[in-house]
């Protein structure tokens, strides 16, 4: 604990005064304590003294000699030894979990460091140095790898007398690519330690290093979907109904980044790769690395990210970052998840055609063929998810809806089947209640 270098208790509601065997941390270079109920003075290290006046903010009544706070009163020091009882427990718990994970896992990587041959080839082997395991885990190869980004690995990790994780290991950093992949690595745990939600993944914990560096997931067991509709096996068991709840779960956890964080949160990178399954399908946004947040008072140019075939087109000719650039994504995310594969070659076909030409495609013919199709009111909310993802791909990014007005129009009890019949009507035309009636062009016409 002495060696502690980084401590981030954010967001957790803890209570009371900060205890005064804090003064013993004096490897101690990062602290965040906002968004607690802490009071009393500040511990008086450099760490404290120079940390910003944000690492406090939304506390009850924090003192001492530090940005933004106040000069804490002479006697505040007498009122600690009474209330600190309650904040030492919880803090000690805190601190004690997040020190086993942070020790494990970087006894996986001095391994890995001893070994002769590294090459492409991850082998770091997990030991126990308590007697009473006297037990050896399999190693930490590549079969354990369950994914792989632009930044680094993904691995499913089981922790002796732990939970399973998903570690994301950074690639090595050489020095023409260390300020970019330290923007990266710091702006995913800058987002993810601002947003909480149950359809983005939960970061546990992080690791900072120059030569390994990586971050804690919760682990998501059914990976993601887009592996799952490559597997024809998973993709059969993959229904209608699941489908359309990872289209509403990833559709949720946009409106939350771009309406309720401030500043909004835009991820930049939004595609089948980076939408995790649990057990029950439901849907969780992952990969942060390229997250940028909007602030009003500054530039949002950046340069280019996200992956191809998922971006808008309007990243070919300007790098200013906004919403509807995530919202583009979900519109082709959507179309992969009723169609069953990538939509590259569908939207090409739709983009380069005559208007006309939807009108004698039926939708029962471009959906994923694997599954039967849709019945009742699932086939409602197929229909209703299709018509929005057309929207959402319109070429002009002031046409296309927000994430609130998608996420709150796929939330409706009933949401479009019986809607589509009304608007067709009056526009003079008719529409079966079957699913297999649906055309395109018929989806077109609601959008317009």
């Amino acid at each position: 604990m002495l060696r502690l270098e980084t401590l981030n208790l954010s967001h957790n509601e803890l209570r009371g005064h900060i205890p005064r065997s804090f003064d013993g941390l004096l490897s101690l270079t990062y602290v965040d304590l906002s968004y607690n109920q802490l009071e009393g003075p500040i511990p008086n290290m450099k760490a404290f003294r120079e940390a910003p006046g944000e690492a406090f903010a939304n506390n009850k009544n924090l003192c001492g000699n530090a940005p933004g706070l106040k000069i804490c009163p002479l006697t505040s020091r007498n009122k600690v030894d009474g209330k600190k009882h309650n904040l030492v427990l919880i803090l000690s718990i805190i601190i004690l979990f997040l020190i086993v994970l942070v020790v494990n896992l970087i006894v996986f990587y001095l391994r890995r460091g001893r070994a002769r041959h590294a090459g492409t080839e991850v082998s770091v082997e997990i030991r126990s140095r308590q007697e009473e395991y006297n037990r050896t885990t399999e190693e930490f190869n590549l079969k354990y790898c369950i994914g792989e980004g632009a930044t680094g690995r993904v691995y499913k990790v089981e922790l002796p007398n732990g939970p399973v994780v998903a570690v994301k290991k950074l690639h090595s950093w050489q020095d023409s690519e260390a300020a970019t992949d330290l923007r990266c690595f710091t702006a995913e745990i800058r987002a993810l330690t601002q947003v909480r939600h149950r359809n983005i993944v939960k970061l546990y914990g992080y690791c900072f290093h120059t030569r390994h560096s990586f971050l804690v997931y919760e682990f998501l067991e059914r990976g993601s979907f887009g592996a799952i509709l490559s597997n024809n096996e998973q993709a059969v068991e993959f229904r209608w109904i699941e489908r359309v709840n990872v289209v509403k779960g990833v559709a949720n956890a946009l409106s939350f980044m771009h309406h309720d964080c401030s500043p909004p949160l835009v991820h930049r990178d939004i595609s089948s790769k980076n939408i995790l399954l649990d057990l029950e399908y439901e849907a969780h946004v992952s990969d942060f690395g390229t997250a940028r947040l909007l602030k009003p008072d500054s530039s949002n140019w950046t340069s280019f990210a996200g992956t191809f075939g998922y971006t808008a087109p309007e990243l070919a000719y300007t790098m200013e970052v906004n919403e509807k650039c995530d919202v583009y994504s979900f519109g082709v995310v959507t179309l992969e998840v009723i169609l069953g594969g990538h939509p590259g070659a569908f939207i090409s076909f739709l983009s380069s055609s005559s208007p006309n030409s939807a009108d004698h495609i039926l939708l029962n013919d471009v959906v994923d063929q694997r599954l039967l199709p849709p019945t009742d009111q699932v086939a409602q909310q197929v229909v209703s998810a299709m018509k929005l993802a057309f929207e959402c791909l319109s070429s002009s990014p002031q046409s296309r809806p927000s994430m609130n007005q998608v996420s709150k129009e796929l939330s409706q009890s009933q949401p479009s089947m019986n809607q589509v019949s009304k608007e067709l009507s009056t526009q003079k035309h008719l529409l079966a209640e079957s699913f297999l009636s649906v055309t395109l062009g018929q989806l077109f016409h609601l959008e317009h």
